[in-house]
């Protein structure tokens, strides 16, 4: 499942360093790499997009998401376990995935690897890069979800009783964007289609306090 906000408002913190009219551009071409990367990892049979956003939607389907509204309307964690519950009344038995929307660097190979982990407990986690919040939950089949995303998520997964993944090589599965420098580390990864296309116009792209740093290439599609 992957998570979207209204395409507004999402990424706020992302218009001081990209400028306005690019922050919500940029907040869907996210979601399409990710989703793109995730349709196209071998171990995820499909990808239900939560949002009540409707270009969002159609885009997302377009690629080969099944999009769910956002309802009811309270928040992440209520949009995640509202996904949850839709995804098992088709199939009572799958295990389920909750992944970050803004992660524009997203490598199948890599989300496959943490995936497999997560299937050896009930439910697991993949802290961000920050290692305060988190990027990926997982439940296998006859666990609940119970997403605690948001701010220091990690600690609050860690306490819930969720078990923390550790792996090396999965840097694209903890690099979510919500700065202009989070868009900079990203880029190093190697940024997906959706993103590298909004990203074309050549020149700096701003950084840290109004620095201007040139971003490095792209990666091909999924």
């Amino acid at each position: 499942m992957v998570p979207l906000k209204p395409l507004a408002v999402a990424k706020s913190r992302l218009a001081g360093s990209t400028g306005e009219p690019l922050r919500p551009r940029l907040a869907l071409a996210f979601a399409q790499d990710t989703v793109a990367a995730a349709l196209a990892c071998p171990v995820v049979r499909d990808v239900v997009v939560v949002t009540d956003d409707p270009l969002a939607a159609a885009e997302l389907t377009a690629l080969g998401a099944r999009a769910v509204p956002d309802s009811p309307a309270a928040g992440l964690n209520a949009a995640l376990a509202h996904g949850a519950r839709v995804v098992r009344e088709r199939r009572p038995r799958a295990a389920v995935a909750a992944l970050n929307a803004d992660l524009p660097a997203l490598r199948p190979a890599e989300l496959a690897r943490v995936l497999a982990t997560a299937g050896d407990f009930p439910r697991a986690f993949l802290a961000d890069a920050a290692e305060i919040g988190t990027t990926l939950l997982a439940a296998r089949a006859g666990s609940e979800l119970n997403p605690a995303f948001g701010g220091a998520s990690r600690l609050r997964h860690l306490s819930a009783g969720a078990v923390e993944i550790v792996l090396a090589g999965v840097d694209s599965v903890r690099r979510d964007v919500d700065t202009g420098e989070d868009l900079l580390a990203a880029s190093a990864l190697g940024l997906g289609p959706y993103t590298a296309r909004q990203r074309a116009v050549p020149g700096p792209v701003p950084g840290a306090g109004g620095a201007g740093v040139t971003a490095p290439g792209t990666r091909p599609a999924p």
